[in-house]
């Protein structure tokens, strides 16, 4: 008696596997965050097959991840795209930017274009500080990292010096950033990256904001250190 064995050929295989790391990265653009829990269960999916997809994603540096508390367990690892998982999305955004950025150069000449993007980036940083609102330095900290977050920078913070004596604040800051969202412009327009600090230092005007790390100088990461002003 003769089994059938279903054979997938070699090439249909690793057209799945692309197909389903595909899916993995159009899932983490829609969401910004996941597990590779709620990864499986979205995709319908073995955790075993779909961490073997996120590790090879990892390697390929189109993710990365940062673990998050999970009660009194191990820490979860939550998934998001790097910079380069979301370049692999089409858009014309920074191409705009940069021909735009040239096209102002050119009509009014580097002295005013620069002060123009001056004006703009105050601005934000005065936008920010609304948004951030009157609470702790902690918490205007974690807010700010929230709203790099929503605009596509894989932002963290962490504190690194207690405040007072009961210990219920702190008064200095890390504030990290993995990636640029803007790394393309940046690229062409270097200057652009450097208002980046008088923004923040306008969104935290009682605060001392210095840079410790830039990715622009080959670093893998942006990093400013946030100390509240004595008083």
């Amino acid at each position: 008696m003769l089994v059938k064995i279903d054979y997938i050929p070699k090439k249909m295989a690793i057209a799945q596997q692309n197909s389903t790391k595909q899916d993995i990265l159009q899932l983490l653009l829609k969401q910004g965050q996941a597990t590779a829990h709620e990864l499986a269960e979205a995709l319908n999916i073995s955790p075993q097959a779909i961490r073997r997809h996120l590790k090879d994603l990892e390697t390929e540096d189109l993710i990365v991840h940062q673990p998050v508390p999970a009660g009194m367990g191990r820490p979860q690892h939550v998934y998001e795209l790097s910079q380069e998982g979301r370049d692999r999305f089409p858009n014309s955004y920074n191409q705009f930017a940069i021909s735009f950025l040239d096209t102002l150069v050119e009509t009014l000449g580097h002295e005013q274009a620069g002060s123009l993007l001056r004006k703009h980036w105050e601005r934000k940083g005065n936008e920010y500080r609304d948004r951030l609102g009157k609470g702790s330095l902690q918490q205007r900290v974690a807010k700010l990292v929230e709203l790099r977050r929503e605009e596509g920078y894989m932002a963290e913070w962490y504190p690194i010096e207690s405040g007072d004596a009961h210990g219920d604040t702190h008064s200095q800051f890390i504030l990290t950033e993995h990636n640029c969202a803007i790394s393309h412009i940046v690229t062409s327009f270097p200057s652009v990256c450097g208002h980046e600090l008088e923004m923040f230092a306008a969104a935290l005007q009682d605060c001392q904001v210095e840079r410790t790390h830039w990715i622009i100088n080959g670093e893998h990461r942006c990093g400013y250190l946030i100390k509240a002003q004595e008083v």
